[in-house]
């Protein structure tokens, strides 16, 4: 089995529901066990600063699926939930990024895990600083703790824990 941290972000409509219904969306599937829910975090939007707050939450599951094919899954929940892609850091209903995925290092069309900003994003470091502050981030070289410290207040201020 895989182990992947999954980013969930929603900031149109029924935010909580988009969130709760993604991860009964990921559930369903047989190849996907062993969800762990974060709390959910209300959060200020990054880039386009015009549209709502967020809310924000990191899942850590296990699945038997690549990467790439977890992927095509993701994608496919976030159409179910009215997903469009407007324009890059717009609102949307429901956003779901591939945060890690085991230890690996991918780089392929589409897809680059870990994450490429995540160590910049108080909205993907504190949720998955509640599930997995030990993780190491290869790469980085670096804890999820040690990332989530190295961030400004002003970005952590910007996160509050709501439910």
């Amino acid at each position: 089995m895989n182990r992947a941290y999954i980013a969930l972000g929603s900031n149109i409509g029924d935010k909580a529901g988009h969130l709760h219904a993604a991860i009964e969306a990921m559930a369903a599937y047989p190849e996907i066990q062993a969800i762990r829910p974060s709390s959910i975090y209300e959060t200020v939007p990054v880039g386009y600063l015009d549209q709502d707050l967020f809310y924000n939450m990191v899942v850590e599951l296990e699945t038997s699926w690549s990467a790439e094919v977890l992927l095509g899954h993701l994608q496919e929940i976030e159409r179910q939930e009215g997903r469009k892609r407007l324009f890059k850091n717009g609102p949307r209903t429901l956003d779901l990024d591939i945060i890690l995925y085991n230890t690996d290092d991918i780089h392929s069309e589409g897809l680059t895990v870990p994450h490429p900003r995540m160590h910049e994003r108080a909205f993907v470091l504190a949720p998955l600083h509640e599930l997995n502050p030990g993780y190491t981030v290869r790469h980085l070289e670096m804890t999820v703790a040690e990332l989530y410290a190295r961030l400004p207040e002003t970005e952590r201020a910007g996160v509050k824990r709501i439910v």
